[in-house]
């Protein structure tokens, strides 16, 4: 047995030697699936110890961050609700721009928040005349919700967020999805929804390809814990506690996919391997475009290669912006 694992088991108050095989999966599961998915971290691991987006790992810049998050939260903005379709409370704050040419629904990733995911671009965005929905994803911070989805359930609450936008401005703006990490998952994955015709891209950074392939990658690579010790068991305990399939993947939406799509990654990111952004693109069939940041580590492609980044957003918007249509009968259905 690896020493991660030893180590891992030894965390979590387990001996090979003093309980059984099940015993010793049942227990890994119930770790690994609560630091997952839970709201709450299970109590033997701290905060400090996850690798959420947004850059907690990466100490350099962790002052900068800081400084920009909170003068991103303190900008005026508006906090709106929404109720998903399983009734659970999502929140979301606008901020509106005086001229805006296009309004962005902002997914941040996994525990993680939306001022600190995207306090790096947000001054871009908002030079730009955009305005902005930060969403905050379900079972995590204001939002509620005691589970995390990793995609699959999130996919719901973003298509429910386009339709309180398109409803909000009429149709008359273009929306573009923008995620980060499990935010960009989240957006991938809502590819193949029916959008409005006023939803004109998807911009996504850093997105993994499903639950599944995420968990088996952070758990062998990172953890050193081989998956197929436990993956049966997780799959089911994600079913249970989701009602969805841990293998639905932004790969099964981008072969439907309605709008194009950006996809961006660095290729020294040690969270999700830019391995999974290549295998998002290549099952795209919408318009696509791609854009590899070398070195860039998790979550900071847009700090790495700013001007080559804001070249290419700016470029993919004045593509696709159009002129919105207004919105239609068949659009108020939906």
């Amino acid at each position: 047995m690896k020493t991660g694992m030893k180590a891992l088991l030894t965390g979590i108050g387990i001996g090979i030697g003093a309980v059984g095989l099940k015993t010793v999966q049942r227990k890994l599961v119930d770790v690994m699936t609560g630091l997952a998915m839970e709201r709450k971290l299970p109590p033997k691991i701290s905060k400090g110890q996850t690798k959420a987006s947004g850059s907690e790992e990466h100490s350099e810049k962790m002052e900068e961050v800081k400084a920009l998050a909170l003068r991103l939260e303190e900008q005026a903005s508006e906090t709106v609700t929404i109720t998903a379709d399983d009734g659970i409370h999502l929140v979301g704050h606008i901020y509106n721009a005086k001229s805006p040419k296009r309004i962005i629904l902002a997914m941040h990733g996994w525990r993680s928040a939306w001022n600190r995911d995207f306090c790096g671009i947000a001054s871009f965005w908002h030079e730009n005349d955009c305005s902005v929905l930060y969403a905050e994803q379900r079972g995590q911070n204001a939002s509620g919700g005691d589970y995390m989805g990793f995609g699959p359930l999130e996919r719901f609450d973003c298509f429910k967020w386009v339709q309180y936008i398109n409803e909000r401005t009429n149709g008359t703006l273009p929306i573009y999805l923008a995620g980060v990490s499990m935010g960009a998952t989240t957006v991938l994955m809502a590819a193949d929804f029916p959008f409005p015709p006023s939803v004109k891209g998807i911009m996504a950074d850093c997105g993994f390809t499903s639950p599944k392939d995420i968990w088996r990658y952070v758990a062998e690579n990172n953890l050193h814990v081989p998956y197929g010790f436990v993956a049966a068991k997780v799959d089911k305990a994600y079913q249970r506690i989701t009602n969805k399939e841990s293998c639905y993947s932004c790969e099964d939406a981008l072969r439907e996919a309605n709008v194009p799509v950006l996809f961006v990654h660095g290729t020294a990111d040690k969270f999700v391997p830019v391995t999974m952004t290549y295998r998002n693109y290549m099952a795209c069939t919408s318009p696509k475009e791609l854009l590899i940041v070398p070195g860039a580590e998790h979550g900071l492609s847009y700090w790495v290669e700013k001007d080559k980044y804001e070249t290419l957003v700016k470029s993919f918007w004045k593509k696709y912006d159009g002129k919105p249509k207004k919105k239609t009968e068949a659009s108020k259905k939906q």
